[in-house]
């Protein structure tokens, strides 16, 4: 596992780098003390402990351009401040740790943010192959998939491809990640980002159709979901 951590404090980097290789020994740690020098290395990351009060880029500027270039990496703020907080949210941080750092606690959220972690790189391994145009796609890149007679549109972050197949096929092939919320539709439950009555919305505000008879079923499979392990990309 590859961990950054990034404070203008080197003392602190210090003392997160000891605690961490108290129980990790087998991690690569590499110290930053500022956001940009951080950046600048062009490394992937599994974890990254981040500072936000620091001289010339700050944390959550730095953190959003993480976001950016790689957005399954773990964020955990470390910092002075309680300010901050709400800000975390909008960059989908793990966690928000507080200065001066509490051994015991740090160790849980160390433990909880590389499960995190080895589960978005196993998420990210599944790959779902479509036969018919000798194409393989990472079915975490993937929204939703629409049903258009005996061909089916499947939009991903990045594109739209059209392909023959059949939904019940894709829906088994998928597994329970993915939703079939209408005849016509399935969706993939890690960016949900609001639901309604008859319809869900997805990131990117995509809208599709939830039938009626099966909003019970598509919100305690989605509780499901997300009490047991599923990872919300929004």
């Amino acid at each position: 596992m590859h961990i950054a951590i990034v404070d203008d404090e080197r003392i602190i980097c210090e003392q997160i780098k000891d605690f961490i290789q108290r129980d990790h020994r087998d991690c690569q740690i590499d110290i930053y003390l500022s956001g940009r020098a951080l950046l600048e290395v062009k490394k992937q990351f599994d974890l990254v402990f981040l500072d936000i009060q620091m001289e010339g880029m700050n944390g959550m500027d730095t953190a959003r351009a993480i976001r950016e270039l790689q957005p399954d990496t773990v964020l955990i703020f470390v910092t002075g401040s309680k300010e901050y907080v709400f800000e975390a949210f909008d960059v989908s941080a793990f966690h928000y740790l507080l200065k001066p750092l509490e051994e015991t606690k740090f160790m849980e959220v160390l433990g909880r943010a590389i499960g995190e972690s080895r589960k978005c790189r196993a998420e990210k391994q599944k790959r779902l192959f479509i036969r018919t145009k000798n194409l393989t796609i990472d079915q975490k890149d993937i929204l939703y998939i629409e049903s258009r007679g005996k061909k089916v549109d499947i939009h991903t972050r990045k594109e739209t491809f059209s392909i023959y197949g059949a939904m019940s096929e894709l829906e088994t092939q998928l597994g329970e990640s993915f939703y079939r919320c209408h005849r016509g539709y399935l969706v993939n439950m890690a960016y949900i980002t609001e639901y309604g009555a008859d319809s869900i919305t997805l990131t990117g505000g995509a809208r599709v159709y939830l039938t009626k008879k099966k909003h019970g079923e598509f919100v305690k499979a989605y509780m499901w979901y997300l009490q047991n392990g599923g990872v919300s990309c929004v």
